[in-house]
């Protein structure tokens, strides 16, 4: 169990600290503005949390640890030059945007320095060796895994046999839920994938779809609804409000009860997170952690996508120690070595082939009367393979 020496100064947006000679230096390489922002800032005040936790223990390598920060401002070509200031300003190591496409351009510029990159939270396949290179990882659960999660847990737990497909074509996140959904359902007995259809996140009606599932011979059990918000929450009035009552399941992108009051008194509605923003957590460290993050930013996390980026700077300092260096080649290969490595939301594992989750236990979010509970938590029962993620 980590124990949290936060100290309660630290507040989102504060100023780096002052860096001394001999400190290590961790680059951040992120959104502070554009739409980016609202998804870097949780994770990387989370990060920072574990960072002062590990200076107020020790340091690293018997060294404080500091950190220099660069706005991407949600641009792709910002992010490159954000990349490049924090390797300026000395970083031994890269923390990067939530998503591939922002993160990607700063993560290689932390490959071509030979120095480790951190994705916040990205759950592409991309955001690693795939698309970046040897020494960047991510800190986060695959797309694949919350779909497969949502398959497996349905079926085990509501007797899901039928299940409808609906995949937002937006951006890559949602194809990877729905990746997952597609490998998983099919292998379990009794089931059927009775139908699929797609929209785009900002379509505003899904009438055709839903005359599309009106007309099959009976309601399906699960829609595996593939989207994000504020697309998600629409599709989700619309179904409901054609009276349709299937159990609706999606990824973790929509955790969080901020949206809720486009659809009220939602029941039936599913998601996977890698922990409890709601205080009902079953692991008390997780608990520890957002009372933590209130005392360093003034309120409870809004989703669970804060914590990647703790959980990115807890395994990399243990690399790091292991390698008793800060060598990105050396620390890629203490990474690599972790099988089921304990974290504060659970264990994580990192491989010579994969530098992300592709199995994880997930906890189980469902929205009944409007409000969030978890009422589960589930690990599937194999790994989504490597092959099915780059599909």
């Amino acid at each position: 169990m980590h124990r949290l020496l936060i100290a309660s100064t630290l507040a989102l947006g504060a100023a780096a600290p002052a860096i001394a000679a001999d400190d290590i230096t961790i680059g951040f390489a992120i959104a502070t503005s554009g739409w980016m922002e609202a998804y870097d800032t949780p994770a990387a005040t989370a990060a920072k949390i574990r960072i002062d936790e590990i200076n107020a223990n020790g340091g690293l390598l018997g060294r404080q640890i500091a950190w220099v920060e660069a706005d991407t401002k949600t641009d792709r070509a910002q992010s490159a030059k954000a990349g490049l200031q924090v390797l300026d300003e000395g970083a031994d190591m890269m923390v990067v945007s939530c998503d591939y496409d922002f993160g990607a351009p700063a993560a290689l510029a932390a490959e071509s320095a030979g120095i480790n990159s951190f994705f916040l939270c990205a759950e592409d396949v991309k955001a690693g060796i795939q698309g970046v290179g040897p020494n960047s990882f991510s800190g986060s659960v695959l797309a694949a895994v919350q779909g497969a999660t949502m398959a497996e847990w349905s079926h085990a737990r509501r007797e899901a046999r039928t299940g409808y497909v609906l995949l937002d074509t937006t951006i890559e996140y949602n194809k990877g839920i729905c990746t997952g959904f597609d490998w998983m359902f099919p292998q379990l007995d009794g089931t059927e994938i009775v139908g699929r259809d797609t929209f785009k996140n900002d379509d505003a009606s899904i009438a055709s779809q839903i005359t599309r599932i009106k007309a099959l011979p009976e309601e399906p059990d699960v829609i595996m609804l593939c989207s994000y918000i504020p697309g998600a929450a629409s599709a989700v009035r619309q179904i409901r409000a054609a009276g349709i009552n299937s159990l609706i399941l999606n990824g973790s992108a929509v955790d969080g009860s901020y949206w809720l009051d486009a659809t009220p008194g939602l029941s039936g509605f599913v998601v996977p997170v890698q922990g409890s923003i709601y205080g009902d957590d079953p692991r008390p460290e997780v608990e520890a952690f957002n009372v933590a993050y209130e005392k360093a930013s003034g309120s409870r996390p809004a989703s669970q996508y804060a914590y990647p980026g703790y959980i990115l700077i807890d395994l990399w300092a243990k690399a790091v120690e292991r390698a008793g260096s800060l060598d990105g080649a050396a620390v890629t290969a203490e990474l690599e070595k972790m099988k089921g490595e304990a974290t504060a939301f659970g264990a994580r594992s990192f491989s010579g082939e994969l530098h992300h989750q592709n199995s994880a236990e997930m906890q189980i979010v469902e929205i009944s009367d409007g409000k969030p509970a978890v009422v589960d938590s589930w690990t599937i029962s194999e790994p989504v393979p490597l092959q099915q993620l780059l599909n």
